[in-house]
């Protein structure tokens, strides 16, 4: 069982506590402050656990020449990717508008610190756990600056290998024992012979002692119901309310009526996992009534006959005695009653 720890105020992941589920908004709000707050109002509706952006502070995330670079894309909000990026960024004070709002609704708000600075301003509203983002999983600096306010940390491994990630973990450990690495591959949308769910028990085995979870840019909900399934302890996916926005994201995020369907199918199978004791349940109590087998008599035997297998058989007896996984165990005992064919052998009619 994977070590468990608070991700958010009153909230643990990891060992039997529930998947903590985030709606990763991202940036699909179009740059649009109303939309952000539809999403968030929408992802409490369909019952995620927390709604999730994506904060970078522009001139410290990217270059120059990267911002001044012609952006043509369909996606485009603007003619350089500089201009795209600011459109869709929000300010210290949206910000903090947005995390006020998720208060009021009753979710968690918290968003991928994008680069450092953005990572120093969360830290400053105090949001309940820093999301790392797959671009960033091998930026040891800012893995170890990130690590050192002593946040709970949810890591991305998109793009990654097992040695980086092993490399990640030593990082992250030596500052802060509050983790856990999603399994993700990175891109949009995700085919689906590239999820890689078996990497979930890999993790598992690598990490024993942090929870393992899964981020899925993969169209529909069923891999992520089966990642939850093998024991993802946190789930990411990507939401939009209109999958035909402009913007490279919505095709691989989940509209409402998806996300809650998503949500919905993951408690059912929560529940339906249940306890890995195997035993009789009191449910199967009746089934067992009726159909349940028991060790009887092959054929009429006497009082103090010595008991041997073609002597036994097993049926659906009335009533109960015996039960036929113990049938071996009579061989070579003695009977004080007398027996009709296919009268039950119980207890009570064996002698010690």
């Amino acid at each position: 069982m994977s070590a468990e720890f608070e991700l958010c105020p009153g909230r643990k992941i990891g060992g039997s506590n529930p998947c903590f589920i985030i709606a990763e908004i991202g940036q699909n709000h179009q740059g649009d402050i109303e939309i952000a707050k539809k999403m968030i109002r929408m992802a409490k509706d369909c019952g995620a656990d927390c709604a999730k952006f994506q904060k970078s502070e522009i001139e410290h995330r990217f270059t120059k020449q990267a911002l001044e670079r012609p952006y043509t894309s369909p996606h485009a909000w603007g003619p350089t990717y500089g201009a795209h990026k600011h459109h869709l960024e929000f300010s210290h004070q949206q910000y903090r508008e947005l995390q006020q709002y998720a208060s009021e609704v009753g979710i968690f708000f918290t968003a991928s610190g994008m680069d450092e600075m953005a990572v120093e301003f969360l830290h400053e509203i105090n949001v309940p756990f820093f999301k790392v983002a797959s671009a960033d999983t091998n930026n040891i600096p800012y893995l170890e600056k990130t690590a050192k306010k002593g946040r709970p940390m949810v890591i991305s491994s998109g793009m990654q290998s097992m040695e980086t990630m092993r490399c990640v973990y030593q990082t992250v450990k030596k500052h802060n024992p509050n983790f856990t690495f999603l399994q993700c591959t990175s891109a949009y949308p995700l085919p689906l012979e590239h999820v890689n769910l078996s990497l979930i028990p890999e993790f598992q085995k690598e990490f024993p002692d942090i929870p393992i979870g899964y981020s899925g840019h993969e169209t529909g909900i069923h891999v992520s119901v089966a990642a939850v399934a093998l024991g993802a302890k946190v789930l990411e996916r990507h939401v939009t309310l209109d999958k035909s926005w402009k913007g490279s994201d919505h095709s691989a995020s989940l509209e409402p009526a998806e996300l809650a369907e998503l949500v919905k199918a993951i408690r059912t199978v929560e529940m339906a996992m249940g306890s890995p004791i195997k035993q009789m349940l009191p449910c199967e109590a009746s089934c067992h009534s009726k159909l349940g087998k028991s060790v009887v008599a092959r054929k009429p035997l006497q009082k103090g006959q010595t008991l041997t297998l073609d002597m036994l058989t097993v049926k659906v007896a009335e009533p109960h005695g015996m039960r036929p996984e113990n049938i071996f165990k009579l061989v070579g005992k003695k009977i004080t009653v007398d027996l009709e064919k296919d009268a039950t052998i119980t207890d009570a009619i064996i002698q010690d």
